[in-house]
């Protein structure tokens, strides 16, 4: 399966094996993944072409054996979860059209919930009585409308969501492993969604703990899940203002709910209206903003960077000169490739793969699927 073409297709076990232990390995995030399965045709290739790569960066390979992969799909398996691979026709549809879409998701439950209706509702976690109380109107009548309430579990707003949402169909994501539910008061919650046929979604695999760095992570998921996001009460700094912001950056719709001045927990709401997103007081306003949106709202393709570097022969590879003159291009600020191209004139080709090489050595970020930047040190 070639990423980037939309062609749906179910993996064979097999399959769905080596795509787990490429998904697992060191440094090979979502754009990585991406690069290699365009690169060498297949999962299975990706691996055995992966040792050399990593050998001329001069990291250790350290590569998920198969045997730690059936492991984890084993006791997924007590679990009741599955895997799902970007491109298969379970996969979450609107997750599938963000940039940096994880390649494979541990999904549990959820296969009566209406995947494509869907609208994030997050918030402060020491939500007010007042905000409490808006959350459970806003998911209980989004849900009476034929719509799943995604969140992300977490304490205030995200609980009062999944709570009046039990009964219509809720999505928890998780920053941590499905046996690492965060925080410990909300496990009873989380099984109360499945009982009720919601459902529980990671990128993470069994027995991790979320650090703090996942929650950003788990929050791109919430968005990239969703027609729009809701954010209910928020600091001005908080974990809900970057969901917002990460909604906006997939193309997705904002909505606040204002608050008073008066109290910090309204600051990023009412900041947020301040900058254009749509105040709302009932999901009335939700549903006829997502309605009369573009039909391709929420379903544009971002195909990230999708190379095709089969022209990467033994005779064009990349020397330590065109290494030294892409790194010294680079920068902390994100820029565009074929910027990267013009400035350095080095030939696309050898700049795939030196981009490859670098995204392995742990040494790049990338946003908006077409600019890079160098990860700060």
């Amino acid at each position: 399966m070639i990423l980037g073409t939309g062609v749906t297709q179910q993996l064979t076990p097999a399959q769905r094996l080596a795509w787990l232990r490429l998904a697992r390995s060191d440094n090979v995030g979502p754009a990585t993944f991406r690069q290699l399965l365009n690169r060498f045709g297949s999962a299975e290739a990706a691996l055995a072409a992966l040792p050399d790569l990593l050998r001329n960066t001069g990291r250790p390979a350290r590569i998920t054996s198969l045997s730690q992969a059936e492991d984890e799909v084993a006791a997924l398996e007590k679990w009741g979860a599955r895997i799902v691979a970007l491109g298969e026709a379970d996969y979450p549809a609107h997750l599938s059209h963000i940039h940096g879409a994880p390649p494979i998701v541990t999904l549990v439950g959820g296969t009566a919930l209406d995947w494509h209706r869907t609208v994030a509702i997050v918030g402060a976690r020491n939500a007010s009585a007042a905000g409490a109380k808006m959350t459970r109107i806003l998911a209980t009548d989004l849900g009476e409308a034929g719509y799943t309430v995604v969140s992300g579990l977490a304490r205030g707003i995200d609980t009062a969501a999944h709570r009046a949402s039990l009964s219509t169909g809720t999505v928890a994501v998780l920053a941590g492993g499905l046996d690492n539910i965060y925080p410990d008061e909300n496990i009873p919650l989380a099984q109360s969604i499945l009982d009720a046929g919601g459902a529980l979604i990671t990128e993470m695999p069994l027995g991790w703990e979320p650090r703090a760095r996942d929650f950003p992570r788990r929050n791109r998921l919430v968005s990239g899940l969703s027609l729009g996001t809701v954010v209910v009460e928020a600091a001005k700094r908080s974990g809900s203002l970057i969901t917002a912001r990460l909604a906006l950056e997939q193309n997705r719709d904002v909505f606040a709910v204002p608050g008073s001045p008066l109290d910090p927990r309204a600051e990023g709401g009412n900041l947020l209206i301040q900058q254009g997103a749509k105040l709302i007081t009932s999901a009335a306003d939700i549903i006829e903003s997502i309605a009369v949106a573009d039909p391709a709202r929420g379903l544009l393709f971002d195909p990230a960077w999708s190379p095709d570097l089969s022209d990467i022969t033994a005779d064009n590879q990349p020397d330590e000169n065109d290494r030294q003159r892409l790194l010294s291009a680079l920068s902390t600020t994100p820029m565009e490739i074929d910027e990267l191209i013009a400035q350095t004139l080095i030939t696309p080709s050898i700049m795939q793969g030196l981009l490859l090489e670098l995204d392995l050595e742990g040494r790049l970020e990338w946003s908006g699927g077409q600019l890079v930047a160098l990860r700060p040190s």
